[in-house]
């Protein structure tokens, strides 16, 4: 019999999307292993650090790489090195809880980052050398930018982050107001980069700017909106990411796949206000489940403390949930739950709900629906360490949040948020009725009021009803054919 016949829709299909994702990985020459993968840097920085357990993430697109990688770096090193293979979240996150459960004292990720900070092992983050003409991208460059007094940041996903000096070399000369962009890497990290690993070396003179895990300086003149961005990179979260983040610039993109660069024509306005649509779906929520995506960056737990907190004082319910990789079906089984609020990177916190049952905000909406000191303006925020004490986008929670009342702008009737005071009810006190002469219904605030008021609440127990009888003897045989259809057909 077919072991696929216990499968169920789900499995088939998650497994046939893993099985699309190791069709585009292309095997790397045994030649380029060494250059591409910084095998020498790997092995300097285990030696350097004596480490004897190291764990090696690959994400799905490299993973035909992991073997020949992993017997290059074994050979040279007196500890041991073993592959991490798929991960819990997003393969741009480290994986430092996986990593700890096999005991590694040490963790080298491979590919594309989201560059969030980690805090538990020694990280080195090893982009790789994504193929890239430089040439042809100067080339684009100059026809997105004929005009060469134009403000312009150049910003570029990790892979390409080996070529951007002879790109910058290039164009620097007669781009005077070109400001280039380095990655900011935690500082107990080390990267395959050199010169542009570690932002707080070094020294500029300027403002500041340190978003999505890059950071610029710009003229102390200069303002950011001024500024044209120009993205170098193929379609991915990190340009969504920056977008949503510089929602107030222009982008441009080159594509180095396919070396085409392009004017992004992306609603920006029309991507704000459907996330503005999920804030009003999160105020009229009653109920609402904390979705942990994450388990290695720094502060997650902070920031869940402070949303149950924030959530409680606004006279909301709330569920922590932790369901590893998200789809769903598996957040279809919490049909209680009014809204989710997912806890991850920045570059996976945006996710499209549109296939979900139920809404999915970021820590950043939910303090626009609960939090009544902070409001909703042009800035939009990714990273929820930000929020945090300390952090640039932080608002403090009230001790008491001000009850306000005002009309939904999706049911269109009225709510409230924050806790309003219990009033004692008597069976001789009056109670208000509205226009319909009718006593207002007081929503479900717990799972379990949620429950008892379905009209289907699972099988009944009927305990004490059922009679007890003794065990009686079945069908023998098999489902293919039992011991007595066989007696009927002979």
């Amino acid at each position: 019999m077919s072991t696929t016949t216990f499968f169920s829709a789900d499995e088939v299909s998650l497994e046939r999307k893993a099985d699309a994702d190791v069709e585009t990985c292309v095997r790397t020459a045994d030649g380029d292993i060494n250059k591409v993968y910084e095998v020498n840097k790997c092995i300097q920085w285990i030696q350097e650090r004596n480490l004897q357990r190291v764990a090696l993430q690959f994400p799905d697109e490299l993973m035909c790489d992991a073997v020949p990688v992993t017997s290059a770096i074994s050979k040279a090193v007196d500890g041991q090195v073993f592959i991490l293979g798929d991960t819990s979240y997003g393969s741009c996150c480290v994986d430092e809880v996986a990593a700890q459960h096999y005991n590694a004292d040490g963790l080298i990720h491979f590919g594309r980052s989201c560059l969030s900070t980690t805090q538990r092992l020694p990280i080195l983050y090893v982009f790789g050398q994504s193929s890239i003409s430089v040439a042809d991208c100067e080339g684009k460059f100059r026809e997105l930018f004929p005009d060469t007094a134009n403000p312009i940041v150049l910003l570029y996903e990790t892979g390409y982050s080996h070529a951007i000096d002879k790109i910058k070399e290039a164009l620097e000369g007669d781009y005077q107001k070109l400001v280039v962009s380095v990655l900011d890497i935690p500082n107990h990290c080390r990267t395959d980069l050199q010169g542009q690993g570690d932002c707080t070396t070094c020294k500029r003179q300027g403002f500041k700017v340190t978003k999505c895990g890059r950071t610029f300086w710009l003229p102390e003149e200069g303002t950011l909106s001024n500024y044209s961005m120009f993205y170098i990179g193929c379609e991915s979260l990190t340009l969504t990411n920056l977008m949503m983040t510089f929602n107030t610039n222009q982008f441009y993109s080159y594509n180095p796949l396919t070396q085409t660069g392009r004017k992004e024509s992306v609603n920006i306005n029309r991507k704000l206000m459907k996330r503005f649509y999920m804030i009003e779906k999160a105020k009229d929520a009653h109920i609402l489940g904390i979705v942990v995506g994450t388990l290695g960056i720094t502060d997650y737990l902070q920031v869940i403390i402070r949303l149950k907190d924030m959530v409680k004082k606004s006279g909301k319910k709330s569920y922590t949930f932790v369901v590893g990789k998200l789809n769903p079906a598996k957040l279809a089984n919490f049909m209680e739950i009014d809204v989710f609020v997912l806890v991850a990177c920045a570059e996976n916190s945006l996710l499209d709900s549109s296939d979900f049952y139920k809404p999915i905000v970021t820590p950043y909406e939910l303090e626009i629906a609960c939090n009544t000191d902070r409001e909703w303006t042009a800035d939009y925020v990714t990273d929820f360490r930000s929020l945090l004490p300390g952090g640039e986008d932080h608002v403090a929670i009230p001790v008491t949040l001000a009850v306000q009342t005002d009309v939904s702008l999706v049911t269109g009737k009225l709510r409230t948020i924050g806790v309003t005071e219990d009033i004692d009810v008597t069976s001789t006190a009056m109670l208000p009725r509205n226009q319909n002469m009718a006593v207002s219904e007081v929503p479900a605030d717990t799972a379990g009021e949620y429950l008892a008021s379905r009209s289907w609440r699972g099988l009944e127990q009927q305990l004490g009803e059922t009679e007890v009888t003794k065990a009686l003897e079945g069908q023998k045989g098999i489902a293919a054919g039992y011991t007595n259809e066989l007696d009927t057909g002979s």
